[in-house]
């Protein structure tokens, strides 16, 4: 399903222009979003958690720090301004229980309490696209706070991306190493259609004033046609002029070291950690990163939205070209 190969034109009049407050700015889409909302003009305040520091992409943002597990602190950040929007683009960084509760959930509804104290009208949420399927603490907790979210009375859009470029790009110094490419399975047991940081940003900001995006929850992919783990890596052989080279993973193995952790987990929490990232390892092995039909239960290619004209394969040739 296409949604238009081209950045969205907003033309907003000067008097349109939002008082926008960005939460996760300092993250990768987080920039991306940043950057988009600066070149359209609006007014952005970027939020930054407590004592992260501001990165160089942001030095023309204005900036606060907050504390976002703590909600006076986030109260703080709408004191500088009366914010039209909210978008949060915050998440998890390990996926763990304790960590996918405390930001996932609690760290976004502090965010949303504080952005109804404040007057605001319209909540962004970047989420993602595997929440369709929950079986990860992280899901269940984005989950929750989609839900808590719908319910506020704000006008909302989640915005549930399929894939990312930097999470299927961890393998190419490999190949430029010329070491196997990783293969779970045959390769072929799932399908993505990645999006870009940059179109993933301009999908974003066409949420602000598009009332097709709003009061919705929208699944987003790149421009198709959905691909495997076993075409990314046909293409990364293809760029780097090598003989194709793969090292097959059974999922099933994962199984067993999920089970082995899982039970020295009962006894040592590091280990249940280790099993939480090992079931994360495996979802991400087996299930594609597209919208899921229930009633057929099955991944369907056809009906997951594209949106941009950045290609997974021309950031692979960007990427190798770099010394």
């Amino acid at each position: 399903m296409r949604l238009g190969t081209s950045i969205v034109a907003l033309s907003i009049r000067m008097e349109d222009k939002k008082r926008v407050l960005l939460f996760g700015a300092s993250g990768t889409i987080g920039q991306a979003v940043a950057k988009a909302l600066r070149d359209a003009n609006h007014s952005l305040t970027c939020v930054l958690r407590a004592g992260s520091g501001s990165p160089q992409e942001l030095a023309e943002c204005a900036a606060c720090e907050a504390d976002l597990s703590n909600q006076e602190s986030v109260l703080t950040a709408f004191e500088s301004d009366e914010f039209d929007v909210v978008i949060s683009c915050i998440a998890s960084r390990s996926g763990i229980p304790d960590d996918a509760w405390a930001v996932d959930y609690q760290a976004n509804s502090n965010i949303l309490k504080a952005a109804k104290a404040n007057g605001v009208r319209q909540f962004i949420l970047l989420s993602a696209i595997c929440v369709q399927k929950p079986g990860l603490a992280f899901q269940h907790a984005k989950l929750a706070f989609e839900k808590e979210l719908q319910e506020s009375g704000l006008t909302y859009s989640i915005v549930r991306p399929t894939a990312f470029f930097k999470s299927l790009s961890g393998q190419i110094e490999r190949i430029k190493a010329g070491k196997p490419y990783l293969l779970f399975g045959d390769g072929e047991l799932t399908r993505c259609k990645p999006i870009s940081d940059r179109d993933l940003a301009q999908y974003i900001l066409g949420c602000i004033e598009d009332p097709g995006r709003q009061d919705r929850i929208l699944p987003i992919g790149g421009p198709g046609p959905a691909i495997t783990p076993l075409e990314q890596g046909e293409i990364l052989f293809e760029l780097t002029g090598q003989t194709p080279r793969y090292r097959r993973i059974p999922p099933a193995m994962l199984d067993v070291i999920i089970a082995v952790l899982r039970l020295a987990g009962l006894i040592s929490k590091r280990a249940a950690a280790k099993a939480e990232y090992a079931k994360i390892g495996r979802y991400y092995a087996t299930e594609s990163m597209l919208v899921w039909d229930e009633q057929a239960q099955r991944y369907d290619a056809a009906v997951t939205p594209e949106f941009g004209s950045d290609t997974l394969f021309d950031h692979y040739a960007e990427l190798i070209r770099q010394p």
